[in-house]
């Protein structure tokens, strides 16, 4: 009776469709929020607040002195596939089309040592004076929307969105490996600062750094970018081949950095009337709550962000017995809620959630915090208990059903023989 209870609560249409809620806006990292923090805590955020602006500055004034007056600016970057692959074979990174792309990466670094994201590393490099981003995403203005920018023309200069910075450190790295040069080295050596310099005192990542306000202030599990920044520091720390010229001082910042990020993934799993449930795909830099991020992106617990977060976890050596309780309750919490004997799958009317009887297992990819019942987001904010009832846009436009956790609960039987 209990297994048909959930399979009745997880099904299309086993309420009345309705919108159940409206997204609202995450909070941003600010001066003022500081008050929110305990006082000993409050000298580290400052002096992280009042880094990030000076770094924003630096940037931008390191891009004007690109250019004398009278010059044209060259156009933005073109939005596009990264092209900058890490799983080819060693001998390949030392190919001219390899340095050819290593070359771009190094003049599309920002000055505080991160990248951009969404743009082909295999074209030519960035020109004097060429931004380092993408116009915004959103570029219309005034429209309340979560994902407006505050500077349409300044954005995502530095972030970990989309892969973004920690590929183009692991891409200059195994050029480097082939090829050694010191432009590399540095190129390499100022990103890990970059990521040393952008990580909260309490050992998260936001998604933007410089901060941009909104919800990129948020630490940001979306795209692994807490666990992909955390598990690059812990090969700096162990010196891996690739990373064996990063000089030993670097190495400990790592090292802390990373064990710092770990303490923060295991602090971020939601609890649920006091029992560990799974993670969002983003935080609260200063309470760790769930956040919202885009108008359909509501606060929730994330199944695809939660499979990357336990995978990393499993990855770790010796883990402790707090990593192993997050291990237990993350992995039971997701094999709970797998729908079966459904797919979503494109219909005449759009991709929709649909009966296939065998198919299956998939799971939402957002979570109801309090219910653990999945919802679903629409562009006018508004938050849905079927995927069916959107917008046929958010439908075709967002995966709303998937199997990310598959991964993780097919790695969870040998990491537990491994950890009895």
């Amino acid at each position: 009776m209990k297994r048909l209870l959930l399979a009745l609560a997880f099904a299309p249409g086993a309420l009345l469709a309705a919108v159940i809620g409206h997204n609202t806006p995450a909070p941003e990292m600010s001066p003022a929020r500081l008050a929110e923090l305990p006082a000993a805590q409050r000298p580290a955020w400052r002096a992280y607040l009042d880094r990030s602006d000076r770094q924003m500055a630096f940037d931008r004034a390191t891009l004007a002195r690109e250019l004398k007056a009278g010059d044209t600016v060259p156009p933005p970057p073109t939005a596009g596939k990264m092209n900058a692959p890490l799983e080819r074979e060693a001998a390949w990174y030392a190919s001219a089309e390899a340095k050819a792309i290593a070359d771009t990466i190094l003049s599309f670094q920002t000055p505080s040592g991160g990248w951009s994201k969404n743009q082909d590393r295999s074209k030519p490099p960035r020109l004097p004076g060429q931004r380092y981003s993408n116009n915004a995403e959103t570029m219309t203005v005034g429209t309340g929307s979560f994902d407006e920018p505050r500077d349409r023309y300044w954005t995502f200069v530095g972030t970990l969105d989309n892969d973004a910075t920690h590929s183009e450190i692991r891409f200059l790295a195994r050029v480097n490996q082939q090829r050694p040069g010191e432009a590399y080295q540095a190129a390499i050596l100022k990103g890990i600062g970059y990521l040393l310099m952008a990580q909260y005192p309490n050992g998260g990542w936001p998604q933007n750094y410089p901060l941009e306000g909104g919800f990129h202030d948020g630490i940001t599990f979306n795209d692994d970018a807490v666990s992909e920044a955390a598990r690059l520091l812990q090969d700096v720390a162990k010196a891996t081949p690739e990373f064996a010229f990063v000089p030993e001082p670097l190495r400990r910042q790592a090292r802390s950095a990373a064990a710092r990020a770990v303490d923060l993934l295991l602090a971020a799993q939601v609890k649920v009337d006091g029992r560990p449930t799974a993670w969002p795909q983003q935080i609260d830099a200063v309470t760790l709550a769930p956040i919202s991020a885009r108008n359909y992106e509501p606060r929730s617990l994330a199944s695809a962000e939660s499979a990357a977060v336990l995978l990393f976890l499993m990855q770790q050596p010796r883990p402790t017995p707090a990593m192993k309780a997050a291990i237990e309750s993350g992995v039971a919490w997701l094999q709970t809620h797998a729908l079966r004997d459904h797919v979503f799958t494109m219909t005449p009317d759009g991709r929709k959630l649909i009966p296939q009887p065998g198919a299956g297992p998939l799971w939402s990819r957002l979570y109801d915090v309090p219910t653990g019942r999945p919802i679903f987001g629409d562009w006018p904010k508004t938050i849905h208990d079927d995927v069916n009832e959107i917008s046929k846009g958010r439908r075709n436009g967002y995966t709303w059903w998937g199997t990310w956790p598959q991964k993780a609960l097919d790695a969870y039987p040998r990491w537990k023989a491994e950890n009895p």
